[in-house]
């Protein structure tokens, strides 16, 4: 868990924030959101740490991929701090994505990863030659066609 900041702290690192991250972490909606994710998984009682925390990855003081850990250790349960960060994740953090990746100097990570298999080597290898036809093209003609004259 990422120390407490004094006064004089927080107004430094909150000076050199984007605009973009300085306007969401004031915004009415982000507390709303806060509160009613919180809401939703009967967590309120640990509302004003989920807060700290929100406000922390906006600062740069915490990773958005330790987010659900720091959640976890408050004791609400393994399902609900991924419940929890699934939807802080989706309805705070990913509007300001980019803003967060410049913050932190990195890329964060995406929770579904989509992943394109390659395809085999020895089909990718054997092109086929151009005077070599399909299978279908080979057997004769088609049966069902009707000649044009």
């Amino acid at each position: 868990m990422p120390a407490q900041l004094s006064q004089e702290q927080f107004w430094k690192l909150y000076e050199k924030l984007p605009q973009e991250l300085k306007d969401s972490l004031w915004a009415q909606d982000t507390g709303d959101t806060i509160y009613e994710i919180c809401k939703r998984y009967n967590a309120t009682s640990y509302l004003q740490s989920i807060v700290q925390f929100v406000g922390q990855v906006f600062l740069g003081l915490l990773l958005p991929q330790d987010f659900q850990k720091e959640i976890g250790a408050l004791g609400v349960g393994a399902s609900a701090a991924k419940n929890i960060t699934q939807e802080i994740n989706r309805f705070l953090f990913y509007p300001v994505k980019p803003t967060l990746e410049q913050l932190h100097k990195l890329e964060i990570e995406v929770s579904a990863k989509v992943v394109t298999p390659e395809p085999p080597a020895a089909e990718a290898e054997t092109p086929r030659s151009v005077e070599q036809k399909p299978e279908e093209e080979q057997r004769g003609p088609d049966s069902y066609r009707e000649s044009i004259e």
